[in-house]
């Protein structure tokens, strides 16, 4: 066990929770906008999958890592826009029109999987592309931060930059501004001249891109190919690191490095006897606390201002 905690300090791990987390935090943004738009996107779990698995096809058959990435993130997108005419359109419950993409794509994807390449498990006879991972030469010079930070994915760079991109986005523009207002008070919103549809739309469509650079990120970069429901809960993960981070940017980074550290030691617990079944519960429970400490916080919050 000594051994194992010093193992568990060590470089290695730390790089691991950032390649363990770059979907968490990822997907957790996309839920974040929607969130602060006032929707919530139940479905970025199918959108990861279905995203993953746009990303493996195209880069096969186009021999091209960046068109497979653009065609993830134009699915998710395309999904996210769907979840938005099903609202709009067809009157559907948003809520109920997540758990049916979750549920369709958990099947499509398999569906698809077994057309295109006669096997219902996993992608290993398409040749796909992976995204590069980069070198980062100024941290060459920092032997400790240049082992953590020097060599991830590309989509890992992309997650981290994307923090306070999308923290500016949210505060400091006026599509922000109004994304913002909308979730805060529709009605207001609408009563001073934006189309609070429109605002939805986009923020959904966001939530699906961001979604589909989580997915394109699980099939070309934290592994080369893509297994059926390779996404392993992750999308609802990801939705408790938003909640979590208190629906801010930096708020869900933080949550997200915290949930990639559970799962990366969950990892770690395999080496050391630990049963298989416990292990797989880990990057599970950890949610499941923390959102019962945050929600016994909120409560005796709203406690103290009805005092």
């Amino acid at each position: 066990m000594i051994a194992f905690l010093q193992e568990g300090t060590t470089v290695s791990l730390l790089a691991a929770t950032l390649r363990v987390a770059t979907p968490l935090l990822l997907a957790g943004l996309g839920a974040l906008i929607a969130n602060r738009a006032g929707v919530v996107n139940l479905g970025i779990e199918g959108i990861m999958l279905c995203s993953a698995l746009a990303g493996v096809v195209i880069s096969a058959y186009t021999q091209s890592a960046t068109l497979g990435l653009a065609g993830a993130v134009l699915i998710g997108g395309l999904l996210g826009f769907a979840l938005a005419g099903a609202f709009y359109v067809l009157k559907a419950d948003l809520i109920l029109s997540g758990v049916a993409l979750n549920l369709g794509a958990s099947a499509g994807t398999i569906m698809c999987l077994y057309w295109l390449t006669g096997d219902k498990g996993i992608s290993s006879s398409l040749h796909s592309k992976v995204l590069p991972n980069l070198d980062i030469p100024l941290l060459d010079r920092i032997p400790f931060v240049s082992q953590v930070l020097s060599g991830q994915n590309l989509m890992t760079y992309v997650a981290v930059l994307a923090v306070p991109a999308t923290a500016f986005m949210l505060t400091r523009t006026t599509f922000g501004l109004r994304l913002r207002a909308v979730g805060q008070d529709a009605h207001a919103a609408a009563s001073s001249g934006i189309r609070v549809g429109v605002i939805h739309l986009l923020a959904l469509g966001l939530s699906g891109a961001f979604s589909g650079l989580a997915g394109a990120y699980l099939s070309m970069g934290y592994v080369s190919w893509f297994a059926a429901n390779m996404s392993a809960g992750r999308g609802f993960i990801a939705l408790a690191a938003q909640v979590m981070g208190g629906s801010s940017a930096y708020g869900t980074a933080a949550a997200s490095l915290l949930l990639g550290a559970a799962e990366a030691l969950s990892i770690r617990f395999q080496n050391v006897g630990v049963p298989n079944e416990l292990v797989q519960m880990v990057p599970y429970v950890v949610p499941v606390i923390a959102l019962a400490l945050y929600g016994r916080r909120v409560r005796r919050r709203v406690a103290a201002r009805a005092d």
